[in-house]
């Protein structure tokens, strides 16, 4: 090999890694692999797939480059099943020592197709049936264990991949899986960033992004934006006389009651957990009566826990009359308001801003005091509003109160995402 073209190839490699380091999600990731290898190797068509070991099937990740009719770019469910082809099943079962990989092999359309032929026939099948004239196949491996592999293809009447096109896939399989794990690295990152350790649900971090991204949408899309806040009831009890390990227990069960109510809604929904006792589901598109359905079975579910005595549960939906929604921390503060309400009430079903009507004007109160004392905009709610309404005890004795001067008591708790 010419000293120009060993240049090239080591350009290709270089410009590979840098496209894949720039990426900023993981689609992105894909392509950048998938494009890289496929100008690297002077190819019209790149694939990326994944091993997904439980089914044991290949799923494609990304199609780049001269697609075949019915190929997409992304798609949903393009998979094989690993037995069809052999030389696949020769090393996901292998442990690789790290730097050590399986070296790449190319076939080419003129190889025997049938049965006879042995582990390349569904290759050269697949070449045949997409007009293509030969392949390069490389093998992925990340931290030491078989992932997925890269696929090049060339046309029909181009020059075919030869031993130092195969050794070249090789050294680029061993460059998209360094980036590929470094995906992953960061995608982890991210997931414990916006995740409550004990329930595995969202937390208050991706509320506040969400709640944000969601108001957005409802703007721009006229989507009913719904918000659901649930205290729940007798934690600090049961973790007082039955001990920590079972507040736990009542934390992550009550947190499986949300997740179910999460997918009852469909995507778009999310289930949080604020801190400590609190709650949140936040939804975006079903109406407000679908999420007041749902909400009622949370409230339910809750009261059937063995722990606990149940939930206090708040919702506030654009699909209601609740004025206008001039931030997001307005849906909020209207939401924790209808909770503190049913939680003075003791109530066991959620109580519905804007079908209740104190919860509005009890948010209104709240806001107009902490603006009047912070000399803030009226769409902004101050960090300090839900201690405000926490402070105001009811004297021993004296009956609950229902007017917005006296909210219901609650105890202690993180204040709610976006103020």
């Amino acid at each position: 090999m010419s000293d120009g073209a060993e240049d090239a190839r080591l350009r290709a490699v270089v410009e590979l890694a840098q496209a894949m380091a720039a990426a900023r999600s993981a689609r992105e990731t894909w392509r950048a692999a998938a494009r890289g290898a496929r100008r690297a190797l002077g190819g019209s068509f790149a694939a990326l797939s994944a091993w997904e070991r439980g089914p044991g099937r290949l799923r494609v990740l990304v199609n780049e480059g001269e697609r075949a009719p019915g190929e997409e770019e992304f798609p949903q469910d393009e998979t094989y099943p690993v037995h069809r082809f052999p030389e696949i099943t020769e090393f996901l079962h292998e442990r690789w020592a790290r730097g050590g990989a399986p070296h790449a092999w190319a076939e080419t359309a003129e190889g025997p197709a049938g049965e006879e032929a042995g582990y390349c026939h569904q290759r050269v099948a697949a070449l045949r049936r997409r007009g293509r004239g030969a392949c390069v196949v490389a093998p992925l491996v990340l931290d030491g264990r078989a992932w997925g592999e890269l696929y090049v293809a060339r046309p029909v009447g181009a020059p075919v991949f030869g031993p130092a096109d195969a050794g070249l896939a090789t050294v680029l399989a061993a460059v998209v899986a360094a980036g590929l794990a470094q995906l992953h690295r960061l995608e982890e990152a991210r997931r414990l960033a916006f995740t409550d350790p004990l329930t595995g649900l969202a937390n208050r971090r991706l509320v506040d992004q969400r709640l944000d991204e969601a108001l957005e949408r409802h703007r721009a899309e006229g989507l009913v934006l719904s918000l659901v806040v649930c205290d729940l009831n007798g934690l600090k009890h049961v973790n007082d006389t039955q001990g920590h390990a079972v507040g736990d227990h009542l934390l992550e069960r009550f947190g499986c009651v949300l997740s179910r109510g999460a997918a009852r809604l469909g995507t778009g929904t999310l289930a949080a957990r604020l801190g400590g006792d609190e709650f949140c589901l936040l939804a975006v598109g079903p109406e407000a009566d679908e999420v007041v359905a749902v909400a009622e079975e949370i409230c339910t579910a809750a009261y059937a826990l063995d722990a606990g005595e149940g939930v206090a549960c708040g919702v506030a939906s654009t699909g209601d009359p609740i004025g206008p929604l001039a931030s997001a921390r307005r849906l909020f503060r209207l939401a924790d308001a209808a909770q503190y309400e049913a939680k003075g009430l003791a109530a066991r079903r959620p109580v519905v801003a804007g079908r209740d009507d104190p919860v509005i004007r009890l948010a209104d109160a709240v806001r107009a005091d902490s603006a009047a004392t912070r000399d803030l905009p009226d769409d902004v709610a101050p960090p300090t509003e839900r201690r405000r309404i926490r402070g105001r005890r009811r004297r021993p004795g004296a009956p609950p109160a229902s007017g917005p001067s006296a909210p219901p008591t609650s105890g202690p708790g993180s204040p709610p995402a976006g103020g």
